[in-house]
């Protein structure tokens, strides 16, 4: 259905594209979910049993809550890919697919007949993407990547955590910065083939998404000389930023300028004559006497109640926020208000899921049901004549 203006219509952008996801844990599946919110035909290839992260949990109906986030939408075939039969499968479905990706371990595609260069030549309409840890070459390019291990590589824990105590990231950040630019580079390659009618083969490397990530910290630190640090929850390179204690509670505080210091002073801190002190009049200034700025802030704000202190920050102009737990955030006000959650299906029961970031006025995001293993196996296979 293509897509329209009228009230409720589904975003269809990319109605007609089908995607083949050779596909596991959870880059390649980020990626291929959002290509189904969008309108795609999603087939997951699975091996038998299914991909691995069915089994990280059983928190959502008794499904891993990794699935259940990273594949509404989808199809699922369960082939096993190592046989002769498997095989022929796969070749089928890429032939008719208009974008095939995968993120199996580095070679394992080139072993399946799925190389990329075997690919473009067979199929030179097809995008191809291939996810990896580090890249088709280089001294690492052969190397198993998980999450953790290229938030290591690519500096992220030595900037994140306590002085003493260095912290990975709470969420699959270089999964998901690759899954992004995965996204990104389909939706171009598409793009090209309307104009050209070729397809374009392409990698995403884990450490280079999470690399672009890490480009303020880089800079900060190899240009400024810097020795490298970790503030917890404050920032590094500016203050006042990060948490403040009030009478009942933290209030989370972030300023920009001068020009904000200089109303945080005067509106919330009732201590004007603090703009003129040598010590706090730029951000450089502040951030190098952060410990006593730090001391003055708490002593304002210690006998004030955490909704006073928001609603005198609001009124003058200053972000700020209170930390939430995931629970917290899926009651979020500011999401009811806004009608940001929907219900999809799954082989457990209904699941709420969070409508796409890209909001269309008028239309609504394709928000398919989470597949069981091999759901649409016979379906498919009947459809490619294989049945």
């Amino acid at each position: 259905m293509p897509a329209t203006t009228d009230g409720g219509a589904l975003i269809s952008a990319l109605a007609g594209i089908t995607v083949v996801g050779l596909e596991q844990a959870v880059a390649a599946p980020f990626a291929t979910r959002q290509l189904a919110d969008l309108g795609a035909r999603v087939i997951k290839v699975e091996r038998p049993g299914g991909d691995f992260a069915r089994g990280y949990d059983t928190a959502v109906h008794g499904q891993s809550s990794y699935f259940a986030w990273l594949n509404r939408g989808k199809e699922s075939i369960e082939v096993d890919a190592k046989t002769e039969r498997g095989q022929s499968v796969l070749r089928a479905l890429v032939a008719r697919a208009d974008v095939f990706m995968q993120n199996l371990a580095p070679g394992a595609a080139g072993r399946l007949g799925c190389g990329a260069e075997e690919l473009a030549r067979r199929h030179p309409r097809l995008i191809c993407c291939s996810i990896s840890g580090y890249g088709p070459s280089g001294p690492y390019a052969g190397k198993k990547a998980y999450d953790l291990l290229v938030q290591c590589e690519a500096g992220l824990l030595s900037v994140t955590g306590t002085a003493d105590h260095p912290s990975k990231a709470g969420i699959s950040v270089a999964d998901i910065a690759a899954g992004m630019y995965a996204l990104s580079g389909v939706l171009t390659a598409l793009y090209e083939r309307e104009r050209t009618g070729r397809g374009t083969c392409f990698d995403v490397a884990m450490l280079d998404a999470l690399g672009e990530w890490m480009g303020a910290p880089y800079y900060y630190h190899v240009y400024g000389q810097n020795p490298v640090r970790r503030a917890g929850a404050r920032h590094v390179s500016i203050s006042p930023y990060g948490p403040y204690p009030a009478a009942d509670g933290q209030v989370f505080i972030g300023l920009q300028n001068d020009r904000e210091w200089a109303v945080l002073c005067k509106q919330v801190l009732r201590r004007p004559e603090l703009t003129l002190d040598a010590r706090f009049r730029t951000n450089p200034d502040r951030l190098a006497h952060d410990d006593e700025l730090t001391a003055i802030i708490e002593s304002a704000l210690a006998a004030l109640p955490v909704g006073q202190v928001t609603e005198l920050l609001d009124r003058a102009g200053i972000a700020s926020a209170r930390m939430r737990t995931p629970a917290e955030f899926a009651a979020h006000p500011q999401l009811a208000a806004r009608d940001r959650w929907r219900e999809v299906g799954s082989p457990g029961g209904p699941v709420r899921a969070l409508l796409p970031p890209v909001t269309v006025p008028g239309r609504e995001a394709t928000m398919g049901d989470i597949p069981a293993v091999g759901e649409h196996t016979e379906a498919i296979l009947a459809e490619l004549g294989l049945a």
